[in-house]
Order: structure tokens, then C-alpha cells, then sequence
């Protein structure tokens, strides 16, 4: 038996689509909502509905924009010989947070899954390689460290060397302030894989 009238049922269903909102989560975030003035409720609505219009892929590197070309597309201090392979517009934004990467991007809008029946068709590849020419030299495979973003880097890798450029991964490892005796046995491995001289 449900408790709630309609309105608050209908509301806490919305909420409860959101990734890692469960139940509770989602009456509690209804609940908040109710808490709010008329005038911050349609501040709330009407920001959900002009992201939902106003946002789209920049149409170069297929990244969150409010243009048609993103500010990174667009910036001429940008390296265009490398473009950087990443799942989400999330995943830029958190190496764009570092400061250490002055290139470009592509981002993919997944990983290729047979299990999630996501195939290289689904996602943004056929937009990467029209976008390697001549004066891409290096392309860094910056996919999730798990199955899938394994098999997307090869996927794409085996498509891009035959054409003469460089394909490389990022590295991983044991994260800053982590003990060794806690990594699993594949972190490990990358760890030593991905060493750099001192």
C-alpha cells in the first residue's frame, strides 16, 4: 500500500530514476522539494528543462557544449596533435581539473559491452576516426580501467595504428596515499607497468 497522494508518489518516482537514489533517498529529495517556495520550485523545474535544451555534443569532439564547437575545439592554444579518448563528458572534466593536459578530446558516450549489447556502432568511434588526419600524431587511450574500457582501447587502437599514429594508454596504478598491502594483484600490475623514471 502506498501512503503517498499522487502528486508525492509521482514525484518520488521521478527521483528514484536518478542513479544511486534508492527509495529513501528519493522521499527525502521529494520531501526537500515541497520545503521549497513556488519561486525556487520553478527555479529548480526550469533549470532541469534549459539544461535539457540548451546542452548538446560539441560537433567535433562530441563533448558537452552550449555551441556547436566546445571552448576546447575552439581554443587555438590547444595541441591538435593529440586528442585524448574518454567515456564521458564527466571523464574531461575531471583531467581538465589537473592541469596537465593541453590537447584535445573525444569523448565516446560509453564503452563497447556485449553484455549491455553496446556495440562499437553505439558509441561516438566512427566520429573519432573521421577526425585523424594528418596532423593528429598521438591518440591516448583514456578509458575506464575495467573490461569494457580494456576492450574499447584495443578496439581503437587496433583501428589507428595502421595509420601510422601513436596510440597510447593512460597509466594505472595504486592511488596517491593508498598502502600497497590493500592493492589488488591488477593494480599492482599496472603500477609496475606504468613506472616512470625518476
Amino acid at each position: 500500500m502506498d501512503y503517498y497522494i499522487a502528486p508525492l508518489a509521482r514525484l518520488i518516482e521521478q527521483f528514484e530514476k536518478l542513479p544511486g537514489i534508492g527509495r529513501k533517498s528519493a522521499r527525502r529529495l521529494a520531501f526537500h522539494i515541497l520545503g521549497f517556495s513556488m519561486e525556487e520550485a520553478e527555479s529548480f523545474a526550469d533549470a532541469i528543462i534549459s539544461a535539457k535544451k540548451l546542452v548538446k555534443y560539441c560537433s567535433i569532439c562530441q563533448n558537452i557544449s552550449d555551441t556547436d564547437v566546445c571552448s576546447v575545439c575552439s581554443d587555438e592554444k590547444r595541441d591538435k596533435s593529440v586528442i585524448c579518448v574518454m567515456e564521458s563528458p564527466k571523464d574531461v572534466i575531471s583531467l581538465e581539473k589537473t592541469g596537465e593536459y593541453n590537447g584535445l578530446y573525444h569523448v565516446l558516450h560509453g564503452a563497447i559491452s556485449p553484455m549491455d549489447d553496446i556495440s562499437p556502432e553505439d558509441i561516438k568511434i566512427p566520429e573519432l576516426l573521421s577526425r585523424i588526419g594528418s596532423s593528429v600524431k598521438e591518440v591516448i587511450m583514456a578509458t575506464n580501467p575495467n573490461i569494457e574500457g580494456e576492450a574499447t582501447a584495443m578496439y581503437i587502437s587496433k583501428l589507428i595504428k595502421p595509420l601510422g599514429i601513436k596510440v597510447t594508454r593512460i597509466a594505472h596504478g595504486v592511488p596517491v596515499g593508498g598502502d600497497l598491502e590493500y592493492a589488488d594483484e591488477i593494480t599492482l600490475s599496472r603500477a609496475i607497468q606504468g613506472r616512470l623514471e625518476m
